[in-house]
């Protein structure tokens, strides 16, 4: 996790955030929601959409202007005229290719593992939260964790890629000096100088990690402070 990148978020003021779903209603209780809850110091600019062609305009313009910080995706979406965007996963997939700063979240009633797979691997949302295991206060703490610490899972996903990750992965060598080595105090950034991995392979190593933790603050403190109780330091 890069700390700069993290810094930037932890003190944002202005957070540009877009919405996309085709129902209005949901749109405004998350807005509803998201202000009632913001920080002191943080001021939300919402734009919303309903459909794929009003969405593509919006991430498109604001890719040569005011990026967005945040833009959530209902997936299932009326698509737009041309046939290019049928879907959530495809405004998000050209959010992440135009707006390559902005924290990506997905919102959908889907909770098929297979469909929770697909939008993992094609996507890697900073936040992916089923609509049946939302509350408001939920949303709310989602909303913050993304900007500091992500991803965030709601429950069911979470669910799912731990029991993936149960199945693929398992506490090895590598993983077991990774844990060492941030106890030592060593930075994300110079574990390669380390270990024989490039850093975003470490950094895949260490979500995987906090899943299999159940570390649910995104912290390496929290990561660590698990992995003592669990034995491996």
């Amino acid at each position: 996790m890069c700390p700069l990148k993290n810094n930037k978020y932890k003190h944002m003021k202005h957070i540009n955030i877009l919405m996309v779903d085709d129902h209005p209603i949901i749109i405004e209780g998350y807005q509803n929601v998201l202000m009632a809850t913001k920080a002191d110091d943080q001021t939300l600019l919402i734009d919303t959409a309903n459909n794929c062609d009003t969405a593509q305009l919006m991430i498109n313009r604001a890719s040569k202007g005011t990026h967005y910080d945040v833009c959530f995706f209902d997936i299932s979406l009326p698509a737009s005229e041309d046939g290019k965007y049928a879907s959530g996963e495809d405004l998000a997939l050209l959010a992440k290719k135009v707006l390559p700063d902005a924290k990506i979240i997905i919102l959908t009633m889907f909770n098929e593992s297979f469909r929770i797979h697909n939008i993992i691997k094609e996507i890697n949302p900073d936040g992916f939260l089923i609509k049946s295991d939302l509350t408001s206060m939920e949303l709310a703490d989602a909303f913050q964790q993304i900007l500091r610490f992500p991803p965030y899972y709601s429950s069911t996903v979470n669910n799912y890629v731990k029991k993936s990750i149960t199945n693929e992965i398992y506490v090895d060598d590598i993983n077991r000096k990774i844990l060492h080595l941030l106890s030592q105090g060593i930075k994300t950034r110079s574990l390669n100088e380390y270990i024989s991995l490039s850093t975003s392979a470490i950094e895949k190593r260490k979500k995987q990690l906090k899943l299999l933790f159940s570390v649910t603050d995104g912290k390496d403190e929290t990561l660590l402070q698990e992995a003592r109780i669990k034995g491996y330091l």
